[in-house]
């Protein structure tokens, strides 16, 4: 069964629109021809993005590198969103090389991200090379085997924080992580794919119904609520401990 991709002909929410044409113009006029594709993925490329609460999240896939500008242009692009679209909480970038992205190592990374999480806003779509995936242990692996250091770094992170929209912002980050890896652990079985963090916890429950409390809880996390330290803490130590041997253990049995 093959997972499903986002139908690039489904309009962005109206709102989003012009920020999006922005976001072209500045990297059009900022890279010039080194430029090669521009991509959305996250809420604002499934067209359900919530004003206030959801990110622009940015593929930019270049010809060559632009290491030497890549902070000056993104904090420039930034700042602009700011002043402009203050319903919009950040914009955040990746970037990659066409060379890399059009290869066989790219295959479960930029392959799996470019076809099934994200939309073409600018130049040749590179999401054209790929097949589309069926649901696997190897992508869910390939995603989520770094999950014991995600919990370690926000752990850390969250325990030191004195600032409560900081703290909020690191609950939101490792609750989305952990909801969704905690779908991707049972998504070879379910044969199926979902990014919104919450679906990923309910089909989660289908197989592990006595985590409810625990999915519950991640779902506060993410709600944008200030909790007590001592609280995120400990279901960042106890579920996050469990998935993790969730993960170890798949893999000793699948290989």
């Amino acid at each position: 069964m093959h997972l499903t991709t986002i139908d690039p002909k489904h309009a962005f929410q109206s709102h989003y629109q012009p920020a999006i044409d922005d976001l072209v113009s500045y990297l059009t006029n900022g890279l010039g021809d080194n430029l090669h594709s521009v991509y959305l993925y996250g809420s604002v490329a499934r067209k359900n993005a919530k004003p206030g609460q959801s990110n622009i999240d940015v593929i930019v896939v270049t010809h060559r590198s632009f290491s030497d500008m890549r902070t000056t242009l993104f904090n420039s692009i930034k700042w602009r969103y700011q002043k402009a679209y203050p319903f919009i909480t950040e914009v955040s970038f990746k970037t990659a090389l066409v060379e890399d992205v059009a290869s066989l190592d790219g295959i479960l990374s930029w392959g799996f991200l470019l076809r099934h999480c994200s939309v073409c806003i600018y130049g040749e779509d590179l999401s054209e090379c790929f097949g589309d995936y069926e649901p696997s242990w190897e992508i869910a692996k390939h995603w989520n085997m770094d999950v014991e250091d995600w919990v370690a770094v926000y752990r850390n992170r969250i325990a030191r924080t004195d600032k409560d929209e900081d703290q909020v912002k690191a609950q939101k980050i490792i609750a989305k992580k952990l909801l969704r890896a905690s779908y991707s652990l049972v998504m070879y079985k379910d044969k199926k794919w979902f990014d919104d963090p919450i679906e990923c916890g309910q089909h989660f429950l289908n197989y592990y119904p006595e985590k409810q409390v625990e999915i519950d809880r991640l779902g506060i996390l993410l709600s944008g609520r200030v909790i007590a330290k001592r609280s995120v803490i400990g279901i960042l130590d106890s579920f996050g401990d469990w998935l993790v041997k969730q993960y170890k253990k798949t893999e000793f049995r699948i290989g």
